[in-house]
């Protein structure tokens, strides 16, 4: 199943890129929700979280949340604090069926987030 994050994986549209590993690439999203919004995708294809085998995936989850901390922390975001969210299916807000973990950060998140 081919989505839009597999074509910018293969650089057949563009994006932000922000980082980018073997493993993992990040780039900013199109329509952000804080002054610092990016997603953070693994580049083989898992559809969603419900999707992901624990010991087959464990290292690539791992190399997610590092390179968001990362970021945060180069973004200056990292000290006054920042929120991870994977949406997952349909009522859990997923739009695009490529496991993705959103980067958001910059402004005061409010609670509950909706």
């Amino acid at each position: 199943m081919s989505t839009i994050f597999s074509k910018i994986i293969n650089k057949e549209i563009p994006a932000d890129i922000v980082y980018e590993s073997e493993n993992v690439l990040a780039f900013k999203d199109i329509k952000p929700q804080a002054p610092v919004h990016l997603l953070i995708i693994p580049k083989i294809e898992i559809p969603k979280v419900t999707d992901l085998n624990g010991s087959e995936h464990s290292l690539l989850l791992g190399e997610m949340l590092d390179t968001a901390n990362n970021i945060a922390k180069e973004m200056g975001i990292a000290d006054d604090g920042f929120r991870l969210v994977f949406n997952c299916g349909y009522n859990g807000g997923q739009e695009v069926y490529h496991l993705h973990l959103h980067l958001l950060g910059g402004r005061k998140m409010n609670w509950p987030p909706g």
